[in-house]
């Protein structure tokens, strides 16, 4: 196995001290030209990589901020995390992006990780209902902001959307369509963003003077694209099936729709379908999905700003002051809602 190069290598080959060639790499507008010159032939030469690890031992400060999602085949969370790696990058800082999986479990081991490799802080949205595995993290001393989740209870800031209010704006919509019976492909209950998308529904059955029972709920255990076929199937064997579907996120919309589409259930004209997140793949479905748009990269590129400006306050005079952001969703209307009743 070859022996990596060191600062001492460099060094001996450019016939300079240790220090100067650790200035030639940190502060090289200390260094003369034509020294700085010999230096830095000589590293492209061996092929010296500065040690990262060693250089955050000696500053005490990371240069990774840590990013932990419920699911990175779900389209908004790779937006989010495009819009946290921007400002950590304009920052001069890099993102280790996580998957927790919806596992409480996952979660845990991710947050142990991060704190291990003393991470200069972490873009979280938690998975466990329960708010243990944050509680075990926040004793590390790490600083975390909240991802797509109000941080009720805690001192953390956070950067969320108002998902009452979008849950709202998705059965308005139906109920202005004339839809009197609506179902609800909710997920996991234990989901903060699912429990909030329903409230927001009921409020808008609720400002119709329509019963609560005017929303069916068809819970799934995932938010995927395969959870959405299964309540589809499930919406196709009720006996009085509801005349539209509002679903907590695009990729239960999309299954939804396959499954209508392989039952030979027209949309919107026999079912209309309402998404939440509006994905990439919402515009481009075979029936453009009506969805509840959230600004994912504004969200991450404001959790991560937030998280930058709490980690540099800590050597500022100027103490950090937590603040909960919440962003507005916006309904954006295509085909799969346009029937009439």
């Amino acid at each position: 196995m070859a022996q990596s190069v060191g600062i001492k290598d460099v060094a001996r080959v450019a016939g300079v001290s240790v220090g100067t060639v650790s200035n030639v790499i940190n502060r090289p507008d200390s260094v003369a030209s034509e020294t700085r010159a010999r230096v830095l032939s000589a590293i492209d030469r061996l092929g010296y990589v500065r040690s990262e690890s060693a250089r955050q031992l000696r500053a005490g400060r990371s240069r990774i901020m840590g990013l932990l999602v419920l699911d990175m085949g779900n389209p908004f969370f790779v937006d989010v995390a495009r819009g946290a790696e921007r400002a950590a990058r304009d920052a001069g800082l890099g993102v280790m992006v996580c998957n927790s999986a919806q596992s409480a479990g996952e979660e845990a081991d991710y947050l142990s990780l991060f704190a291990e490799q003393r991470v200069r802080g972490v873009l979280l949205t938690p998975a466990d209902a329960t708010g243990r595995n944050i509680e075990t993290f926040r004793r590390n001393g790490i600083p975390f902001v909240l991802v797509d989740r109000v941080a009720d209870g805690t001192t953390e800031c956070s950067v969320s959307v108002d998902d009452v209010a979008g849950g709202a704006l998705a059965v308005r919509h139906l109920v202005d369509a004339g839809h009197r019976s609506i179902a609800y492909v909710s997920g996991p209950p234990g989901l903060n963003q699912v429990s909030d998308r329903r409230a927001g529904a009921l409020n808008a059955l609720a400002e119709a003077g329509l019963p609560p029972s005017a929303l069916r709920e068809l819970p799934t255990e995932r938010l995927d694209v395969a959870a959405g076929r299964d309540a589809g199937a499930r919406l196709l064997g009720l006996a009085e099936r509801p005349t539209a579907v509002f679903c907590a996120n695009d990729l239960l919309a999309l299954g939804v729709l396959q499954a209508m589409y392989a039952a030979g259930v027209g949309v919107p004209d026999d079912l209309a379908i309402v998404g939440y997140d509006d994905i990439e793949f919402a515009a481009a479905a075979a029936v453009p999905l009506t969805s509840v748009r959230q600004p994912a990269m504004t969200m991450g590129a404001l959790a991560a700003e937030l998280l930058l400006e709490e980690t540099e306050a800590e050597t500022a005079s100027t103490p950090h002051e937590h603040q909960r952001v919440v962003l507005q969703p916006e309904l954006v209307v295509r085909r799969s809602s346009l029937s009439a009743r």
